[in-house]
């Protein structure tokens, strides 16, 4: 069954992007006609169920797009940043727009090895039709100059088997992944959003082990074990562990 929502069409999109994404985010969309487009439909990989864009600093524009019509029923030509965006279902678009924000403030600080960063976020869109679209997103460094990123590659793709609750899910990857992590996760715990270490301490858990085997199994001190487990009690809003795994199975967390 088809939503009641219509989803944007360009020129009628809205900037509801974070503030500090907000400057970054534009409606031009990438000119395929040219040879770099060419070059990057040759040589960038992507699967059938997936659609792919890359965004420019320098530009402030798609530099390139593929996919999108398979995936959201938007012709390549079309799709552009403020598009995309606007494209976020109002129940992830908060939490989408606010991780946005802070995983882009973390990559324009630079890093020696700032292209082996990225982040996922699962969640939904809206195709051109109306219907909601469940996805995982994954957004990395594609070039950069001086250890700074110029440009960014973001992945769609299509992801049927999800199960979503009340709780947002995301990851964070790179050399210093948990630095990173941490940063995305500043102000982040106003939503009932999980990381994947706080999800592996829980799954543990739920299985039935204590913490102090818990910190055995994962090389970690039992005092790490509790800073993952206990402040998600405040964050689901839960009293007891019992409690806890309940709510998580609940929302498709274990």
């Amino acid at each position: 069954m088809l939503s009641n929502h219509r989803s944007p069409q360009p020129g009628q999109t809205e900037n509801n992007s974070g503030p500090f994404s907000k400057a970054f985010v534009t409606d031009i969309p990438a000119d395929l006609t040219t040879e770099r487009a060419a070059l990057f439909r040759k040589t960038i990989p992507r699967f059938p169920d997936e659609a792919v864009y890359i965004y420019s600093f320098l530009e402030q524009r798609f530099i390139y797009a593929n996919g999108w019509q398979n995936v959201l029923g938007f012709r390549d030509e079309e799709m552009n940043m403020l598009l995309f965006i606007s494209l976020t279902t109002p129940r992830f678009a908060p939490f989408v727009n606010d991780l946005n924000d802070k995983a882009l403030r973390f990559i324009l600080q630079g890093h020696p090895e700032i292209e082996q960063y990225s982040f996922t976020i699962e969640l939904k869109k809206y195709h051109k039709d109306g219907h909601e679209v469940p996805a995982i997103t994954r957004v990395g460094v594609f070039e950069s100059v001086d250890n700074r990123p110029v440009s960014i590659i973001g992945r769609l793709q299509v992801a049927p088997h999800l199960q979503f609750g009340e709780v947002m899910r995301y990851a964070a990857y790179g050399p210093d992944k948990n630095v990173f992590e941490e940063e995305l996760s500043k102000e982040l715990f106003a939503y009932p959003a999980i990381s994947p270490k706080e999800r592996e301490a829980l799954m543990l858990v739920a299985s039935g082990m204590a913490f102090k085997e818990i910190a055995d199994r994962l090389g970690i001190s039992q005092s790490a074990v509790e800073k993952r487990i206990l402040p998600l009690y405040k964050r689901f809003g839960v009293k007891s562990l019992p409690h806890l795994i309940s709510y998580a199975h609940a929302n498709s967390l274990l």
